[in-house]
C-alpha cells in the first residue's frame, strides 16, 4: 500500500525546485549572474578536476568491460535481457539524445571554427572543430550515463534494491546513520539537478521550435512565439503525465529518432556526399586515436579566448552529462535487466557515439562545405543566432519546408517525451522508488518542470542556462566517484560464498 503522505524528500525536492522557478520568473537576470558567477569559479578552479574525474570514467568503464566483472549479469546469474539487442540499442538513443541533437547539429561545429581559425589556417580548424564536436558529444559523455547506468543496474537487479542513487551507498556501506543521510543527500540532489537539466532542454526545445514556425508562417519576430510554443508544449505532456507510461511514448520518441536519421541520410545523400564523407572518415580517425589524450586537456597555457571557450563548452559539457546521469542512468538501467556488464557497457558507449559521429559529421560537413567552398552564409546566422543555424541549413535544400517542419516536429516529439519520462522519473525518486508514482505527483512535477523551463526561457541566452544547469549538478562531480567506489565494494564480493 503507498504511503497516504509526502515523504520528506519529495515534499523539500519540490520545495527546491520551485523556489528557482520562482527565482528564475521573478529575477532572471539575476539567477543568471548568479550561476554565471558561481560556475565561471567553480570551472577556473576546479576545471582540472572534472577532466581528470570523466577522462578516469572512460578508464573505468574500459576496465570493467575487459576485467573479469564483465562477465556479471545485472540480475541473477540465469537472468536473460527483457529486449532484443536491435531494441534495446534503438531504446538507447532516444535516452541521452534527442533535442540537442537537432539544436546544434550544425551550430556548434561552426561556433568551434570561427574561434579556431583565429588560430589555424581554415580548414585545419575545420577539422580541430569537428574533433572537439566529438569530444563533446562521444565516448566521454556516454562513459558518465554508462556508469552511472551501471550502479543504478547493478545495485537494483543483482543486489535488489531501488532505482535510487541511495541504494549504492545503503548497499555497500551499511545502515549506518551517516551513509542513510549521504544517500538521501544524493537522491535529494539527483532531483533537482533532474529537473533543472531539463527544463534547460525544455527551454532549448522552445527556442528551436519558435525559430523554425516563424520561418515558416512568415513572422518576422520568433520571440512573439515563445509563450504560445511553450503553452503548447505544457499541454502536450501534461496529458501523457497523467496517464500510465506506456507503448505511446515509445512511439513518439521512435518516430522522432526515425525523422531525425531520415533527415541526416537526405541530407547526406542530397549534398556533396564525397565531401561529408571524407570529413566523417578523417574525423573518426582522428576522434579514435586522439580521444585519451584530449580528455585530459585543460587549455593550459592559452589566452583568455580559448579559456572561456573551453570553460563554456566542453567543460560545460561535461557538467551537463553529470546533470543527466541520473535520469538517463535510470532509464538505462530499466531497459537493461539481464545483460551482463560487459554487454552493457559496449553497447551504451559505442553505439550512441558512432551514431553522433556521424550525425555531427553530417550537419557539420554541411556547415564547413559553407564556410570553406560557398559564401558563408550559414556561419553568419550562426555569429547571429544558433537557433536558427539548423533552419538555414535546411533550407539550403530541395523540400527545405518540409524538412523544417519535419525538425520543428522532432523537436517538439523530443521535448514532449522528455519531459514525460523526467517527470515519471523525479515523482519514482521522490516516492522512494516506486515505479509506478501517483499521477498527481507526476502532475505537480510536470507544473514545476515547466515552471523552470519558463524560467530558463526568461533568461534568454542559452550560455546562461547552460550555466544554470552546471550550478546544479555541480555536487555530481563528487558523489559519482563516491558511487564507484561503491560499485567496487560490491563486485569485490562477487567472488565471496
Amino acid at each position: 500500500m503507498k504511503p497516504t503522505t509526502p515523504s520528506p524528500l519529495l515534499v523539500i525536492a519540490l520545495i527546491i525546485s520551485a523556489a528557482i522557478a520562482a527565482w528564475g520568473i521573478v529575477d532572471p537576470e539575476g539567477l543568471g549572474q548568479l550561476a554565471s558567477a558561481a560556475v565561471a569559479t567553480q570551472f577556473n578552479s576546479r576545471g582540472w578536476f572534472i577532466m581528470l574525474e570523466v577522462s578516469g570514467l572512460l578508464f573505468v568503464t574500459l576496465y570493467l568491460a575487459l576485467s573479469r566483472f564483465g562477465s556479471i549479469r545485472l540480475g541473477p546469474d540465469d537472468a536473460t535481457p527483457e529486449f532484443s539487442t536491435p531494441a534495446w540499442i534503438a531504446m538507447l538513443f532516444a535516452a541521452g539524445m534527442g533535442v540537442g541533437l537537432l539544436f546544434y547539429g550544425a551550430a556548434e561545429p561552426l561556433t568551434h571554427f570561427e574561434v579556431l581559425r583565429q588560430y589555424d589556417p581554415a580548414p585545419m580548424a575545420a577539422g580541430h572543430a569537428l574533433f572537439i564536436t566529438y569530444l563533446n558529444w562521444g565516448f566521454h559523455a556516454w562513459a558518465i550515463y554508462a556508469i552511472v547506468g551501471l550502479i543504478i543496474a547493478y545495485f537494483a537487479y543483482r543486489r535488489q534494491r531501488a532505482l535510487l542513487l541511495s541504494a549504492p551507498v545503503a548497499e555497500a556501506l551499511g545502515p549506518a546513520r551517516w551513509s542513510k543521510a549521504m544517500g538521501w543527500v544524493f537522491d535529494l540532489l539527483s532531483i533537482v539537478a533532474i529537473a533543472v537539466g531539463l527544463a534547460g532542454s525544455l527551454a532549448m526545445g522552445v527556442f528551436q521550435i519558435q525559430t523554425g514556425l516563424a520561418g515558416l508562417i512568415g513572422v518576422d519576430s520568433p520571440g512573439s512565439l515563445t509563450l504560445p510554443v511553450f503553452a503548447l508544449l505544457c499541454v502536450a505532456y501534461i496529458i501523457p503525465l497523467r496517464r500510465d507510461l506506456g507503448e505511446g511514448m515509445s512511439l513518439l520518441s521512435n518516430t522522432a529518432m526515425l525523422i531525425a536519421v531520415g533527415m541526416m541520410i537526405y541530407l547526406l545523400v542530397l549534398g556533396p556526399t564525397s565531401y561529408i564523407m571524407d570529413g566523417i572518415v578523417s574525423g573518426f580517425g582522428r576522434y579514435l586515436f586522439g580521444v585519451l589524450p584530449a580528455g585530459f586537456s585543460t587549455a593550459e597555457f592559452f589566452d583568455d579566448i580559448i579559456v572561456d571557450w573551453f570553460h563554456g563548452w566542453t567543460l560545460n559539457y561535461m557538467i551537463w552529462w553529470l546533470a543527466w546521469s541520473p535520469f538517463v542512468g535510470i532509464f538505462i538501467a530499466r531497459i537493461s535487466r539481464g545483460r551482463t556488464i560487459r554487454e552493457f557497457l559496449i553497447g551504451v558507449i559505442v553505439a550512441p557515439t558512432l551514431f553522433s559521429i556521424l550525425w555531427f559529421g553530417i550537419f557539420g560537413g554541411l556547415g564547413f562545405y559553407d564556410a570553406l567552398r560557398q559564401d558563408g552564409a550559414l556561419s553568419a546566422v550562426n555569429a547571429e543566432n544558433l537557433d536558427a543555424t539548423t533552419f538555414a541549413l535546411l533550407a539550403k535544400f530541395p523540400l527545405g519546408g518540409v524538412t523544417q517542419i519535419a525538425t520543428v516536429l522532432a523537436a517538439f516529439l523530443f521535448v514532449v517525451t522528455s519531459v514525460v519520462s523526467a517527470g515519471f522519473t523525479l515523482a519514482m525518486i521522490g516516492s522512494g522508488g516506486d515505479e509506478n508514482p501517483s499521477p498527481r505527483i507526476r502532475t505537480i512535477w510536470g507544473i514545476i518542470l515547466g515552471a523552470l523551463g519558463l524560467a530558463m526561457i526568461l533568461v534568454g541566452d542559452i550560455t546562461v542556462v547552460r550555466s544554470i544547469i552546471a550550478l546544479s549538478a555541480m555536487a555530481f562531480v563528487f558523489i559519482v566517484p563516491i558511487l564507484v567506489i561503491c560499485l567496487f565494494k560490491s563486485l569485490a564480493r562477487e567472488d565471496q560464498p
